[in-house]
């Protein structure tokens, strides 16, 4: 290990991607132990048409304010957001992660991801990060039930 904590000089860039919206101790849990994997800990936050495909439902905060929070975090580097309807693995490309990490709760096949991640020319490790908190209630769509059966009743 360098003295700026990577090997040989060169520091270990992660990358996690997500929605990230209403930021909770679930998402505090996944940022931080990504942030473990690596030196630097990049964030694509979800395109605002992304979610909308994804969820079926608009996000709470826009991709910007989403963006905004997660770069006050201090384990958080730099954040980007991502490309409307889709991956950019071009812009995975440019931020060129040595490791990739999946929360729990997201919907990748692991070795479909890496076969596409090879064919583009990135030769990240992909890692899961498992769950470490109950994710029955730190979940956004959770929070958005409870606080609707707290305030619409």
């Amino acid at each position: 290990m360098g003295a700026d904590g990577g090997i040989m000089g060169k520091k270990i860039r992660v990358l996690v991607g997500g929605v990230f919206d209403l930021l909770h101790v679930g998402h505090i849990h996944f940022l931080s132990q990504a942030k473990k994997l690596g030196d630097e800990l990049i964030v694509i936050v979800a395109h605002d048409e992304t979610v909308k495909r994804m969820k079926g439902r608009a996000p709470i905060n826009s991709a910007e304010d989403r963006a905004e929070l997660l770069k006050a975090l201090k384990m958080v580097d730099e954040v980007y957001i991502g490309s409307p309807n889709e991956i950019s693995l071009d812009l995975v490309r440019k931020i060129n992660p040595d490791v990739i990490a999946l929360g729990p709760d997201q919907f990748f096949n692991e070795e479909k991801l890496k076969k596409g991640l090879r064919e583009k020319g990135i030769n990240a490790e992909v890692i899961r990060i498992p769950y470490m908190y109950k994710k029955d209630r730190a979940k956004t769509s959770k929070i958005i039930e409870r606080i609707v059966e707290t305030f619409c009743e």
